[in-house]
């Protein structure tokens, strides 16, 4: 507001001044400028003590203050786990609570996190701008490519620190690491078996009730599961994307290659 003012006051001055005069004020009124407008310090003036990185508010500055601090204020009052930020939390209950406020327009599928209705909405783009030279599938994030190629390559880059098992995601990993930690927090109401994934409980319960939510646009059948539609879709496209180094045979599934790999294995021995 008062950059404005200033530059409004000299206007008024450079209209009613001679060439001359009116260059040297214009030279005068840059330089008045570059004084009101603030350093980079001014604009961040809170910095981290540890690291010494700097931020607007002293806010912001808190709340990074706890990647150091590893302090987690924001407790969960279902489960007790804790986090740094609220808004973390937020989104954490909404596993409790089934909420899913995020609805695909296409599909009407709902998500927890505006970030996974995003890469949901991809699906529906037809943009697959990304292919895999395996196996031909395609991906419309270079990122979600990456992952998949792990598959081929056997890379498992997240390794527990408990057991030493290695995964090629780290979201695998961290569901891995519910195993140790013994933390079961979800129960079916019919026969009080308990999980540590919330989805986990969705999924068995369907053995109760007898759903089957996913169905195959070709034939029709409908199964328990996602993966399983998946896996039963690889019939009718012919797709088998997991390929046996020795031999070049490919397969459906991973479970089969690996049945298949113990014959190689017999006749090496």
């Amino acid at each position: 507001m008062w950059t404005l003012f200033v530059a409004r006051f000299f206007r008024l001055i450079l209209l009613s001044v001679t060439f001359d005069d009116n260059y040297n004020l214009r030279l005068s009124f840059q330089i008045t400028l570059n004084e009101f407008q603030p350093t980079r310090d001014e604009r961040r003036p809170y910095s981290c003590a540890v690291c010494n990185k700097s931020f607007s508010k002293q806010s912001k500055l808190t709340r990074h203050e706890r990647v150091h601090s590893g302090e987690r204020p924001y407790s969960c009052s279902v489960c007790s786990k804790s986090f740094s930020e609220q808004g973390t939390l937020k989104i954490h209950q909404r596993i409790h609570s089934g909420e899913r406020p995020y609805p695909c327009q296409v599909c009407s599928k709902s998500f927890r996190q505006r970030s996974h209705l995003k890469q949901h909405e991809h699906m529906h783009s037809d943009v697959l701008r990304y292919s895999c030279d395996m196996c031909d599938l395609s991906f419309s994030e270079v990122g979600t490519l990456k992952i998949h190629q792990r598959i081929h390559s056997g890379e498992q880059m997240y390794t527990c620190d408990v057991c030493n098992k290695s995964f090629s995601e780290n979201s695998k990993l961290k569901k891995h690491k519910h195993i140790h930690s013994r933390e079961r927090s979800y129960s079916c109401g019919i026969c009080n078996k308990s999980f540590s994934w919330h989805n986990k409980l969705k999924r068995h319960e369907r053995v109760h009730s007898g759903e089957r939510p996913y169905s195959c646009n070709v034939c029709n059948k409908s199964f328990s599961e996602h993966s399983t539609l998946k896996i039963h879709q690889r019939i009718h496209s012919g797709l088998r994307p997991y390929s046996c180094d020795v031999c070049k045979q490919s397969f459906r599934q991973w479970t089969h290659l690996k049945q298949h790999q113990v014959v190689h294995s017999r006749i090496i021995q």
